[in-house]
């Protein structure tokens, strides 16, 4: 038998509420893999994110400031938490921290942490804002957008779209706008929460299948499975979906990844129209939180990204199971609020 490989894992994205992060569900992988045998560290944002109470999932949480306060600030705190207890590996999950870890790999490196992340430019090619030009780079249909920063950018609107649009934030949110009264209320929403720019997008009609997807990073697809959303909050989270055996959808995935050599996580959203046209309509850069559905149908992507973030052989998975659905569902977690206080003076718990 392979002997396991012995891991210090630190995990962002602990929010598992309404709104969830990634973080729990990728914990809820590794711990079940059979090739790994880790050590759980969790990097809270804030002090109510449900990950840091999870005490059979996460073994130790340090508390962390938001990428806002700078690259230098930010790193000296992971590096402070790392000489107190070392990391092997970071596997961050939320958009708006990844420019930093992806700008900081040499200083991670130099101190022994390893990441498994795309590369600055393949972050930035697929950001909201350069979509048509990604499309056409790769040969993908992609919904019409322009990417606005005030009112004055508003009545282009109506001249080169037909309502209703989607409003879109650079990092998170969207919202369908069906008149430029609702354009300018979406806009203060996202711009008051993600800055600018603010995306308009077309409205292209038809059901939303999803992708989640890991890389190698020389254009191999390691795994790849496709769901399609069966339940969305008002958030525009996916509550319940369904693997789905779409070979479409797959041999656009497997293409992307051979052409941009994608490496690490990511989701492609992606409208399928009644004509049996698809369009990309969004890719996040990282592992998505429905990530747990591709566990359960036979294909572990955390796992596999933690072997490859560790420099070790993963071999593609091809299989998976169709059919296999997940719900969520809320839980109250009991607790004792001496944690609470401990995490909210100390920063760790």
């Amino acid at each position: 038998m392979t002997e396991k490989l012995n891991v210090t894992i630190a995990v962002t994205g602990l929010n598992n509420t309404d709104n969830p992060g990634p973080g729990i569900p990728v914990i809820r992988g590794i711990l079940e893999s059979d090739k790994i045998n880790a050590r759980i560290i969790g990097l809270a944002y804030e002090n109510q994110e449900p990950g840091i109470y999870l005490s059979d999932l996460v073994d130790k949480t340090y508390m962390i400031p938001y990428p806002s306060v700078g690259k230098e600030a930010y790193m000296n705190r992971i590096l402070q938490i790392h000489k107190k207890d070392p990391i092997d590996l970071i596997i961050p999950n939320l958009d708006a921290e990844l420019f930093t870890f992806m700008t900081s790999e040499n200083v991670l490196k130099q101190n022994n942490i390893h990441t498994f992340l795309p590369t600055v430019k393949q972050f930035e090619e697929r950001q909201k804002g350069n979509l048509q030009e990604y499309g056409e780079k790769y040969n993908i249909k992609v919904p019409k957008s322009i990417s606005i920063t005030s009112y004055t950018d508003i009545p282009r609107i109506d001249s080169e779209f037909d309502y209703p649009v989607l409003v879109k934030g650079k990092f998170y949110d969207a919202y369908i706008a069906y008149n430029p009264d609702q354009v300018v209320n979406h806009f203060n929403k996202i711009s008051a929460k993600w800055g600018l720019p603010v995306i308009i997008q077309e409205f292209i009609r038809g059901t939303e299948v999803n992708v989640i997807a890991l890389g190698d990073g020389e254009g191999e697809t390691i795994a790849a499975v496709p769901m399609r959303k069966q339940y969305i909050t008002d958030k525009g989270k996916a509550w319940s979906g369904v693997t789905l055996g779409d070979e479409n959808l797959l041999n656009i995935t497997n293409r992307l990844m051979r052409e941009s050599k994608w490496k690490g996580g990511m989701e492609l959203e992606m409208i399928k129209t009644v004509d049996n046209e698809y369009f990309l309509i969004e890719i996040n850069p990282r592992i998505p939180a429905w990530v747990y559905l591709a566990v359960g149908a036979g294909q572990n992507i955390p796992e596999a990204l933690v072997l490859l973030g560790m420099g070790q052989n993963v071999f593609p998975m091809k299989e998976y199971a169709v059919g296999k659905m997940f719900i969520r569902y809320s839980y109250d977690l009991i607790g004792d609020i001496s944690d609470f206080e401990k995490i909210s003076i100390t920063g760790e718990l």
